[in-house]
């Protein structure tokens, strides 16, 4: 059988029919054990993609020959979920008869699948990637924008991962979800002028001294089991988390400033652009066709 050289919705149709409804089963047991893990599963499948493409680079563990990116900046400590796709894949190793499912598959679905078990969309993923044989500490140290950067470096980013400045305001909006440590929006609490002075108090007395940097995490919007708007409400009144946020609204009438207010205020058009989006970053470089191959252990190369 050839193998296709473009995702498709329907690659797992006739190969796995219990594909897609064995990784949906998993990830809501995960949820309910772990609220958490469906912002950590949705952020997976974008630090992998940001990497060289949806490939599932960043799943491989570290050998004695081979420094792979879970220890590069953006990753250490902080990307999760790891767990949950091993028993996605061990399962799927079961019900479809065989290593069938690529480990990037499994990571993208899982991500669509966290964004609507929390009230977002049910956008279409498009499947057939394979997985890379190789991942690269110093592409992830490279090229996932860091919470620090300003909006200039935001956009010149996703536009380096041929995303536009649309994709950049609407995929932020996953923030909707999940929490962050205090060591990463520490700068915004001491250093930033644009934020609500209520908040930066509320956000200091959780971050009082290095200890806490390291272990006390806040949610990035109020209501971080929602995938509402939120996100883009708490921005209009200068209550982003993250410097990185805050960049998308900063009451000077720019584009990103008009499609904040939009989203604010209309839950459709941001799970339509969001769904529209998250397709588009999936799209990223996959592999495809006889390219990469399909890991029967996320964690190491066959």
């Amino acid at each position: 059988m050839s193998i296709p050289n473009s995702i498709t919705p329907d690659f797992y149709e006739h190969v796995c029919p219990d594909a897609l409804p064995t990784i949906r089963g998993v990830v809501e047991q995960a949820i309910q054990q772990e609220p958490r893990m469906g912002a950590s599963l949705l952020r997976l499948h974008f630090h992998d993609c940001f990497v060289n493409g949806c490939d599932g680079s960043n799943l491989l563990d570290d050998t004695p020959t081979f420094t792979g990116e879970k220890t590069a900046g953006p990753n250490l400590n902080s990307l999760r979920g790891f767990d949950v796709v091993d028993q996605i894949k061990s399962e799927l190793n079961s019900v479809c008869h065989g290593n069938v499912v690529s480990c990037a598959d499994i990571v993208a679905v899982a991500a669509r699948d966290s964004v609507n078990i929390f009230g977002g969309p049910a956008y279409q993923v498009l499947l057939g990637r394979r997985d890379a044989t190789t991942a690269s500490f110093n592409d992830a140290n490279n090229d996932i924008p860091p919470p620090s950067s300003n909006l200039q470096a935001l956009l010149s980013n996703f536009q380096n991962h041929g995303l536009n400045l649309q994709d950049l305001v609407v995929l932020s909006g996953g923030h909707t979800i999940g929490v962050a440590r205090c060591g990463i929006y520490l700068p915004r609490i001491t250093n930033d002028t644009n934020i609500d002075s209520d908040f930066r108090a509320s956000l200091q007395k959780g971050c009082p001294n290095a200890e806490a940097q390291n272990n006390n995490t806040n949610p990035l919007d109020s209501t971080t089991t929602l995938f509402d708007t939120v996100y883009f409400k708490d921005l209009l009144q200068f209550k982003g988390l993250l410097h990185s946020d805050q960049e998308l609204f900063k009451n000077d009438g720019s584009e990103t400033d008009g499609l904040v207010t939009l989203y604010s205020n209309n839950p459709e058009a941001f799970w339509a652009d969001f769904g529209a989006s998250m397709i588009k970053m999936g799209n990223l470089k996959p592999l495809t066709g006889q390219n990469g191959q399909i890991r029967q252990n996320c964690r190491r190369v066959n």
